[in-house]
């Protein structure tokens, strides 16, 4: 089966590039190199009508959290090396900050997120409180991705049946991580994502286990090679 890395990106900063933050010009580097070494990359509603991929290189490009940075430095990258990328959107917060984390970056509104090209971002859910799932009951996961789904409802937005965890985490216990999946499941979730760094398979051994490799700012370009290639390093 072949390989596909999925990258995880979060704000993206005209100069400063450590932890979750990400510079414009690290930023561009990597995504030159996709380029320049001919990967192909995909929005997930694309792979649920694929039985495998094509010959070649493939990769999936993510962005969590939905901030304005994403849309006023990722999408313009985006288009310049033609390349997708899929948004993961903490669904609360839109028209706010970031209240989980610095409480200081700009998150997308409704109306930014409607603007946003359809041929190269594809939106994902984020869930709506950006809580922890392994620290919710069941009611609480059910109530949580119900209300995500009505305000995309009530919003006229287009997205994908995907959920990346926030901050990665989910019930990992054989009952409750049973139950997790039945209540993502039962409202039309086809896919979900953790971190873990490593490559998947395609397609999916786990489809509620997807892994992303998590790139961070003070990344060389050349660690970003090794961690494109090889996922985990150890």
């Amino acid at each position: 089966m072949a390989k596909l890395p999925i990258l995880m990106y979060h704000h993206i900063s005209p100069n400063e590039s450590n932890g979750l933050t990400f510079s414009y010009e690290k930023l561009e580097a990597q995504f030159a190199y996709l380029k320049e070494n001919n990967f192909k990359t995909f929005h997930f509603k694309e792979l649920q009508k694929m039985k495998s991929l094509p010959k070649g290189k493939s990769a999936i490009i993510t962005f969590d959290d939905g901030y304005v940075s994403q849309m006023k430095f990722a999408l313009p990258l985006l288009k310049k090396y033609n390349l997708k990328a899929t948004f993961f959107i903490p669904l609360n917060f839109l028209g706010k900050k970031d209240g989980w984390n610095t409480n200081s970056l700009e998150i997308m509104t409704v109306s930014q997120l409607n603007s946003l090209p359809p041929e190269i971002i594809e939106l994902g859910y984020h869930s709506f409180y950006h809580k922890k799932y392994n620290e919710l009951s069941n009611a609480e996961t059910e109530a949580d991705t119900r209300r995500s789904i009505e305000f995309i409802s009530e919003n006229g937005l287009d997205f994908s049946a995907v959920l990346a965890y926030p901050y990665g985490k989910f019930p990992k216990d054989g009952k409750e991580n049973e139950i997790f999946k039945s209540t993502l499941k039962n409202n039309g979730i086809t896919y979900g994502l953790r971190i873990g760094n490593r490559l998947n398979s395609f397609p999916f051994k786990k489809p509620f286990e997807i892994q992303r490799i998590d790139v961070k700012g003070e990344f060389s370009l050349e660690k970003f090679k090794r961690k494109l290639r090889f996922g985990k390093l150890f």
